[in-house]
């Protein structure tokens, strides 16, 4: 009887961004060293002969759909609500050569967590869902989204 195993990779990227409207410091372009947990769950592969057995998932296949999905689009770009007036400064900024990210909500790191997630899960394979995800924002703060509050 084959059991259910949870499977981790961790990423990095660097990423710019400010908060509209925002009463603090944060409000103004700034930018973190994210780091991105991302768990999935699933059986260990037992067919014997399958080039993959004993895996859930090959690292390597998560690592690919993470890094199209996530971090080749968001390292080193600055990431707008682009439903406030940000808009204009990233447009300015994109005309000066800059890679901006305009995004339709409030880039905190538990809107971001929310959208990474949707973003993971429409590329895993079938037998394979994604359990949970930590965004970490500073060495002190971050955000999760776990499946079971999201069913």
């Amino acid at each position: 009887m084959s059991k259910h195993i949870r499977i981790t990779k961790q990423f990095s990227f660097e990423t710019g961004h400010a908060l509209y409207g925002y009463d603090g410091k944060c409000k103004n372009v700034h930018g973190h060293s994210y780091k991105l947990d991302v768990t999935v769950i699933g059986k260990p592969i037992s067919d014997k002969n399958h080039v993959k057995f004993g895996m859930v998932i090959d690292f390597s296949d998560l690592k690919k759909i993470v890094k199209e999905e996530i971090v080749d689009v968001f390292d080193h770009a600055t990431v707008f609500n682009g439903n406030t007036p940000h808009v204009e400064l990233a447009k300015a900024l994109e005309e000066r050569g800059h890679n901006v990210l305009l995004v339709d909500y409030q880039p905190t790191s538990e809107m971001m967590v929310i959208d990474f997630a949707d973003k993971i899960k429409k590329r895993l394979p079938n037998n394979i869902a994604l359990h949970s995800l930590k965004l970490q924002e500073t060495d002190s703060s971050f955000a999760e989204w776990f499946a079971y509050d999201n069913n």
